[in-house]
């Protein structure tokens, strides 16, 4: 039974991601990457990760969808976008399908490494999911997610400028 709401999940995942990059309007496109969001929780849910499924919803589906909401809606795209939007879609779409295609060749010629880490199954009933991620994240990877937080801020001081009418 859970094979078969994974390839439910999987197939809905599929066609959201589909209606991202063929939708006309891109607040539908947005609409539809928020589905596809979704699926991506649920998708944690299953693999026993109820952390990373919250931290899904709350910061993509939310906090970054309203964001690209919002850039969407201060930029007022015209006809010109459009047009240059398709051709930039068609582009997109054939290289998506040669880098999928590449990553087939290297999963189906690939083997597995067998290379175990630190945290095991044991370490992670005792402690749980949110103590280690957030040790992990605050320690190990503080510069990149620190980065991460700056490249956001950039990105919405650029689109409030972009977006700035002349007074």
């Amino acid at each position: 039974m859970e094979i078969l709401f994974f390839y439910l999940v999987a197939l809905v995942a599929l066609v959201s991601g589909f209606l991202v990059i063929r939708c006309q309007s891109p607040v539908n496109s947005a609409l539809g990457l928020v589905n596809t969001f979704f699926c991506l929780a649920i998708f944690y849910v299953m693999l026993h990760a109820p952390f990373m499924a919250a931290v899904q919803i709350m910061v993509y589906a939310g906090a970054i969808m309203v964001l690209i909401l919002f850039v969407i809606m201060l930029l007022n795209l015209g006809v010109e976008a459009r047009q240059s939007y398709m051709r930039g879609v068609a582009w997109s779409s054939i290289g998506s399908l040669l880098i999928l295609l590449n990553a087939m060749i290297f999963l189906k010629r690939g083997r597995v490494t067998g290379a175990t880490g630190d945290i095991t199954e044991f370490t992670v009933q005792n402690y749980g999911h949110t103590e280690l991620i957030g040790k992990t994240m605050f320690t190990e990877f503080l510069l990149p997610f620190e980065i991460a937080s700056i490249l956001l801020l950039v990105a919405i001081v650029g689109a409030v400028v972009l977006a700035k009418k002349e007074v």
